[in-house]
């Protein structure tokens, strides 16, 4: 099998194509006539022919890589180059010995495509695979980790046809066969314990026998992926669980082997009732089968945490209506979309890709990226996003962001790096598990000395299974899963609730911060300044005034011009011509507006038209105290009224500031406005701090100087000039409608950029650090006490041993509870 791909394009299915005189192209599968003219090259005494001059490239750089492929039925080698049957298949290529193993493969392609179990998915070439409790262990194929033995995932976004988790699938096959088998062998071998005269009918020596067969196939084949993981573990000096469930079930069912075919072998202290030596086959196969039972639950759980991405990746349409030039409009895949593309929205459908609207006004529902229910109103020139739906009217956009550069596409991508990474707890975790194995087993050991000296008859047989069971109870699969499986559901709840979490170590330092900086514009106010005040002093009415300034602002480029256009045109004031215009820098603008000459301007413009404004002072400044910028209007060089424009706060600030204060949060305000603004708005917010007039180097060294008295800091921002805090920052918070340099520096991106994600963000991260602590209380304490109980403490009191089966049911049972636990993240109230 390979997976490389040629730069033609070729159909999913390929038909045989062996017709007599034609040769087959060992690069890339297609069939070639050698007298067609057709590139070739002699190698190893051959003469290969090619499709083309890339085809003949590839295999001269590397021709070893497409000589012989792989039958993936039967694991034949096939000459690639003459095969008569080949099969082109999702992207990949196969080769087959014969018509029946190509028929085979045909008819279930799944469980053939690596030749050794199940795939459903065809992953993009080049993808990297790592272990979900390993990240730093990465490889270019699929396989185990070498230091837990978990199956390796794909990195990046998933395909869109993703189906079932092939080690799932596995698993669970191998779990009905294990449960099958062990059932009767339980039967048989618990019969005396119920009362029940089955192995007196049968005999011991054939029930011991007929253990045998059943358990072998349990232990030899169903059990094979665990003991390759405990072989893997010792190769690479790494114990895990593998190790010991591997010692357990290798040991007691080699025992019971050497037990059953040559019992003359044991003495007497290993011999039981009737002078037979016990057997422990039922322990070792019913041991597997809970392992697996623990394995199917945690799969089927990570699959749930899986379910964010491919929620979110659902949400993307799969084809959008695309308008040609002539107008005409068709049908097309999402993924052959192009920046500039027009493309047509109905009511109802999803947004297909980010862009611009360029035609029609609706209302657009953003709660799948923002997590709020509101519509937002859209128009002409506002942005949309891939995935939102279009609620009442019809749009006509334009595409600026397809394929991987969507907003969607690089949340997804986000999700799934953060639920790779690892919390520093885990750091923690992993040095106490490669104690805890060697630990394990020297306490087993330990077991088996002490009930082989002084336990009763009979002593060995005693003494195996209190090693086996301490073995069993001990591993430590709830303890590896403790972490991981908090950070991935809290992750993928996140990315619901508009919270998107870069990686897992900035979740957990978030729980921890007792500081928060937060930048004015655009993070505690809208970002833009807006009309607030149109205030007229008699000789004209407020909207005869805010005609003129509106009017004669049209020629203008000042930043605040725009605010009192906007404000005009919220009001539906209608605009007259100017002409004569004029702008005086630092002053204001004049021209003539209905044959008068209108001013517009601060207090220096009205100074030098003889206009004294101190009269106001009192009125001007209450405005000014309020953060506002005032801008008198003056006609035929008479005082007419003032203007104000503010950057307003946003309306969920307030409410947002007192859930912080409530969750223990100093807030700081640094921003580089002026200190009169930068107090008005801390004052009307209850801002602890405020630091003004401020450059982006020195929010840095106000973060420095913060954390040098032992604060642990948050910085929230959205522009260019927050990147270098953010990324000073014990945690950067980054708004999603600022600039992509601060959502590169930050660890956690807020989609809408208001407080309130970081009200719901600081929720998530005490929620999952709670959950992570009570996973690992759960894990600690359930080894603190099964490891003991398992030895036999409580024989010489209560008469009781715990049996290997038990101890198995119970390690299954705390790897059940931490995955559960885990779980509740995804309902918790953030």
């Amino acid at each position: 099998m390979d997976h490389t791909h040629c730069h033609h394009d070729h159909q999913d299915h390929h038909r045989d194509e062996a017709d007599e005189g034609l040769v087959r192209d060992p690069v890339c599968g297609m069939t070639v006539d050698p007298t067609g003219g057709k590139p070739s090259l002699d190698h190893g005494g051959r003469n290969y022919r090619f499709c083309s001059d890339g085809c003949r490239n590839k295999f001269e750089a590397a021709p070893e890589e497409y000589l012989t492929g792989i039958d993936p039925v039967c694991g034949m080698n096939v000459d690639r180059a003459t095969a008569e049957h080949f099969l082109k298949f999702k992207g990949e290529k196969f080769y087959f010995c014969s018509a029946g193993c190509k028929t085979k493969f045909e008819t279930d392609p799944a469980v053939y495509r690596d030749g050794s179990r199940p795939v459903a998915k065809a992953m993009p070439e080049g993808t990297l695979y790592t272990c979900p409790m390993h990240p730093d262990v990465v490889s270019d194929r699929p396989g185990d980790c070498p230091k837990c033995g978990m199956a390796l995932e794909p990195m990046g976004i998933p395909p869109a046809d993703e189906g079932p988790n092939p080690e799932l699938v596995d698993f669970t096959h191998r779990l009905w066969v294990s449960a099958a088998l062990s059932i009767p062998l339980l039967f048989i071998s618990m019969a005396p314990m119920v009362g029940l005269p089955l192995r007196d009918l049968i005999g011991e020596r054939l029930s011991s026998f007929i253990e045998l067969l059943l358990a072998t196939p349990v232990v030899v084949w169903a059990a094979l992926p665990f003991f390759r993981r405990a072989w893997a573990s010792l190769v690479n000096r790494s114990p895990n669980m593998w190790s010991l469930i591997g010692l357990g079930v290798g040991t007691a069912y080699l025992y019971s082997v050497v037990a059953t075919l040559a019992p003359g072998l044991f003495p007497h202290t290993f011999r039981g009732h009737g002078d037979a030596v016990p057997v422990y086959f039922e322990a070792a196969a019913v041991i597997v089968a809970l392992v697996f039972v623990g394995q199917v639950l945690e799969l089927k759980a990570r699959e749930k945490t899986g379910s964010a991405i491919r929620a979110l990746l659902d949400l993307a349409p799969k084809t959008a209506r695309r308008l040609g030039a002539d107008g005409a409009e068709t049908d097309v895949p999402v993924d052959d979309i192009a920046v500039g593309d027009r493309l047509r929205v109905r009511p109802g459908e999803r947004i297909p890709v980010d862009g611009s609207i360029i035609e029609g006004e609706s209302t657009v529902d953003e709660s799948m990226i923002t997590g709020e229910a509101m519509p937002v109103e859209k128009e002409t020139g506002d942005g949309v996003t891939g995935g939102t739906i279009n609620k009442n009217g019809m749009l006509i956009m334009t595409a600026e962001k397809v394929g991987v550069e969507t907003t969607l596409s690089r949340i997804v991508d986000m999700v799934a790096k953060a639920q790779r990474s690892r919390a520093p707890i885990q750091g923690a975790v992993d040095r106490v598990s490669a104690v805890f194995v060697p630990a394990v087993v020297a306490a087993a050991l330990l077991a088996f000395v002490v009930w082989a000296f002084v336990g009763p008859e009979p002593r060995m047989a005693h003494a195996l299974l209190a090693a086996v069971a301490v073995l069993i109870i001990a591993c430590p699969c709830a303890l590896g899963l403790a972490t991981p499986m908090s950070i991935m559901i809290a992750t993928g709840r996140g990315a619901h609730e508009g919270v998107l979490i870069k990686d897992a170590e900035a979740l957990e330092r978030f729980a921890k911060v007792d500081t928060l900086i937060v930048d004015k514009t655009g993070t505690l106010t809208e970002g833009k300044p807006r009309l607030t005040d149109v205030v007229t002093l008699g000789r004209l009415d407020e909207e005869q005034l805010l005609r003129l300034a509106a009017s004669l602002e049209r020629g203008s480029e000042h930043p605040l011009a725009e605010a009192i256009l906007s404000g005009a045109r919220e009001r539906g004031v209608a605009l007259t011509d100017v002409s004569a215009f004029e702008a005086r820098t630092g002053k204001g603008v004049f021209g003539r507006v209905a044959d008068a000459t209108i001013a517009l301007g601060n207090a220096a413009m009205m100074e030098d038209l003889g206009i004294d404004v101190a009269p106001l002072s009192a009125r001007l400044q209450s405005l000014r105290d309020e953060g506002k910028t005032v801008m008198f209007v003056a006609a035929d060089a008479e005082l007419a009224g003032f203007v104000a424009v503010a950057d307003r706060i946003k309306p969920t600030t307030a409410a947002a500031i007192k859930a912080l204060h409530d969750r223990g949060l100093r807030i700081i305000m640094a921003t580089g406005d002026n200190e009169r603004t930068a107090r008005a708005v801390a004052r009307s917010l209850g801002i602890d701090d405020v630091r003004a007039d401020i450059l982006p180097e020195g929010k840095k060294a106000l973060i420095d100087g913060l954390r040098s008295t032992g604060a642990v800091i948050a910085m929230a921002g959205d522009g260019v000039n927050d990147a270098p805090a953010l990324a000073a920052a014990d945690v950067g918070i980054a708004m999603g409608t600022g600039a992509d340099v601060a959502m590169e520096s930050a660890g956690i991106t807020l989609v809408k950029g208001d407080l309130n994600g970081i009200v719901r963000a600081r929720g998530l991260a005490e929620a999952t650090m709670r959950n992570i602590r009570q996973n690992l209380g759960f894990a600690f304490g359930y080894n603190a006490l099964g490891v003991p109980l398992a030895a036999g403490v409580l024989y010489p009191v209560f008469g009781l041993l715990l049996s290997p089966m038990i101890a198995a049911a119970a390690m299954s049972l705390s790897s059940v509870s931490v995955i559960s636990n885990a779980l509740r993240l995804r309902f918790a109230r953030l």
